[in-house]
């Protein structure tokens, strides 16, 4: 006959046999069993107390998407509960895995309006794929098992409710875990569907390649595609380092978070294959008549985003594989041709901001410093807000091991210090970078402590500018006044070290070389606030360069202030050609 075991440790049993080595909360009174059973597992599970919810939450979204590994994080009832929903909603919105687990009162208070007592199970039914409240203390373990098994299956968040006192309760010690059975498949492309995607390539003049995160596995196959249809890339922000940035094919990222040559072959394109993506601007940015090819595993994808032609259910890898296989080699062409020369006119221009002693700061000089600084497996973790639309642009991904994240689609503010810490406890041996405007590090910072208090060597740069810049330059854009977006600026290196990080604030170019070989050997957390000018980034989705749509005196109007120099439109090009 088998032993006894309390159920709250059964339930940590599990999290351990499915490789889960940390979890992020704060303790409430409500989530004492599940406290006292990470008490008992704290050799094989890590408790990681951060300061706020939300920042569990994130940190567990990004631990998924750095790792393919199920994040975990908990919420005590009430306001424990409610803060986790950022977090959740990140990682639901870019389609990763987490596990949640939910604080209740005892099942003896539960319906007497007890206090922080809520009926948890609706507000949670729209973030979820998986929504539990456990019913009995013996099948805690159980339902925790089933949580992680739907939220691999459907690369979603699953939530279980645990009401405090089944926690505690002694249940029989037997094997319940599944993770010893999990696996993970693949689609096969359909031949019929290669041939025809093939054709169509075929029959293209200005095929554009757009690679989403779905198309990860596929970094060989994604240049040998390009290369053999002789077609240019473009990716998704989330796929940033897929493929090496100097890759010459490589065009950049698409609508606001852009570069100039992206846009235009997109444009341009009267064919555009869809790898592994869930673009959701396709709509305003791809060509309504262009021919689409789309590769997805997930059928509900397929036409979601644009009229499909050719729809392929099957990995991306191995769908670029096979059309490599099957169609016939694409000579260049003019259109190719002309992307290529736009793509180094446009990175040409980019690092001609490289050496500028501009007070306040440009952000080129400081990419400059972080590529330089940069170590082949660093991980680069980008807060929401024009930092993004740098990241894509400045940071030089051409190592195998780099990795990029942000949040995606549900476009967090407050990504970047808790994605930090998600990095560092992953891959200790990683240099980790987190990219934050002052706006969005300022929702987040108190969790410098938390980096603080689990030694972890994080390089946190705030980049300074006293306004919410995304805000304002879409303010412009619709042509409202300017209200609400600018900011009371602070010190945040003398915050940090107030919170026991080294801090560096950086006024000038000539600060920025020692203060990054300062950082890099620091050993410890490291917060550089870096005062830089509050000026739009080069708007690639609303250029006003087309003579054809443009007068001249707009042109010249938007080439004076963004200081455009030898940067001729793609359609220019064509011309030329």
């Amino acid at each position: 006959m088998s032993g006894m075991i309390k159920s709250g440790l059964a339930m940590m049993k599990v999290l351990e046999s499915w490789g889960i080595d940390h979890i992020y909360g704060i303790p409430g009174g409500s989530i004492n069993s599940t406290m006292d059973a990470l008490y008992e597992e704290r050799q094989t599970i890590r408790y990681i107390q951060v300061r706020h919810e939300e920042v569990g939450a994130i940190a567990a979204s990004a631990d998924a998407k750095l790792t393919g590994k199920i994040g975990v994080c908990f919420g005590s009832a009430g306001p424990g509960a409610t803060h986790l929903f950022n977090g959740l909603y990140d990682a639901q919105m870019d389609h990763v895995p987490v596990l949640a687990l939910i604080g209740q009162v005892a099942t003896t208070a539960m319906n007497y309006d007890s206090f922080q007592e809520l009926n948890e199970n609706p507000m949670f039914t729209d973030v979820s794929v998986y929504n539990r409240t456990v019913m009995t203390a013996a099948s805690l373990p159980h339902v925790v098992d089933e949580a992680i098994r739907r939220a691999y299956e459907y690369n979603g968040v699953a939530v279980v409710t645990i009401p405090v006192d089944f926690g505690f309760v002694d249940i029989p010690d037997k094997e319940v875990s599944a993770a010893g059975s999990h696996r993970r498949g693949l689609f096969m492309p359909d031949a019929k569907d290669i041939a025809e995607a093939v054709r169509l390539i075929g029959e293209a003049e200005r095929p554009v390649l757009y690679a989403g995160q779905g198309a990860r596995r596929a970094r060989d196959e994604i240049v040998a595609f390009s290369e053999y249809f002789s077609m240019p890339i473009v990716l998704s922000v989330l796929a940033k380092g897929i493929i090496p940035d100097d890759t010459e094919n490589f065009m950049g990222m698409a609508a606001r978070l852009s570069s100039k040559p992206a846009n235009e072959a997109l444009r341009a394109a009267d064919l555009i294959v869809f790898a592994g993506s869930d673009f959701p601007f396709a709509r305003f940015f791809f060509p309504e008549n262009a021919r689409f090819i789309q590769i997805d595993i997930d059928s509900s994808k397929l036409g979601k985003r644009h009229k499909t032609d050719v729809a392929i259910l099957g990995d991306a890898k191995e769908s670029l594989k096979q059309m490599i296989a099957t169609g016939k080699k694409r000579p260049s062409t003019k259109f190719f041709e002309a992307c290529r020369q736009n793509r180094k006119n446009w990175k040409t221009w980019l690092h001609g901001f490289d050496d500028r002693d501009d007070i306040p700061l440009r952000a080129e000089p400081v990419f400059k410093e972080i590529n330089r600084v940069a170590e082949k497996d660093a991980i680069f973790v980008t807060d929401v807000g024009n930092t993004t639309i740098h990241a894509v642009r400045l940071l030089d991904m051409n190592a195998d091991g780099q990795q990029f994240t942000t949040s995606g689609l549900f476009a967090t503010m407050g990504y970047g210090v808790p994605g930090g810490i998600a990095a560092k406890l992953s891959y200790p041996g990683r240099q980790v970078f987190t990219l934050s405007g002052d706006g969005a590090f300022a929702m987040v910072m108190q969790d410098i402590i938390t980096q603080v208090r689990y030694k972890l060597p994080v390089i946190n740069i705030v980049f300074s500018n006293d306004s919410l810049g995304f805000i304002d330059a879409e303010q412009e854009d619709t042509k409202q006044p300017k209200y609400g977006v600018d900011l009371t600026g602070a010190d945040y290196a003398k915050a940090a070290e107030a919170m026991g990080a080294k801090g560096y604030t950086v006024t000038r170019r000539d600060q920025l070389p020692q203060v990054f070989d300062e950082a890099r050997k620091a050993g410890s957390p490291v917060v550089i606030d870096i005062k830089i000018a509050n000026s739009r980034p080069f708007p690639a989705e609303a250029m006003i360069l087309d003579p054809d749509t443009y007068s001249k005196e707009e042109i010249d109007a938007f080439k004076k202030r963004y200081e455009v120099t030898g940067m001729p439109t793609l359609k220019e090009l064509l011309k030329g050609a």
